[in-house]
């Protein structure tokens, strides 16, 4: 991911709102919810509510789908693992650094890429 991509998609989550409605279409996975549904579940007005989703579909962190005459938006996961992939690119490359923090759960895009034979360690 290029650097100025992800600033942008963490600018993008660096406000309230935004953050809910990410984390709320999240929850939904590929089924989304359409706006009106969104507006009512964290109870935003429907001005701002056009306002943030632009922001987050500029950011590539939603996008939406048109079905009759309702607009969805489901969270775009492959952008998201993107982001997580970036800021953890390097995690445990300094010397001396041979896995992650006890008790952090690793995502699946950090165990799919070539691990250290820790099994001595564990």
């Amino acid at each position: 991911m290029d650097p100025k991509a992800a600033v942008t998609i963490l600018a993008a989550l660096a406000q309230d709102t935004r953050l809910a409605i990410f984390r709320l279409l999240v929850t939904h996975g590929q089924s989304g919810l359409s706006v009106g549904q969104i507006g009512e579940a964290l109870e935003v007005p429907g001005a701002t509510l056009s306002f943030h989703l632009k922001e987050l579909t500029r950011a590539r962190l939603i996008e939406p789908r048109q079905e009759g005459r309702f607009i969805f938006y489901v969270a775009n996961f492959t952008e998201m693992e993107a982001l997580l992939g970036f800021l953890t690119e390097n995690c445990c490359t300094a010397p001396g650094c041979s896995a992650p923090p006890q008790g952090v759960t690793e995502p699946t895009f950090f165990k799919a890429r070539k691990q250290p034979n820790l099994s001595g360690l564990l």
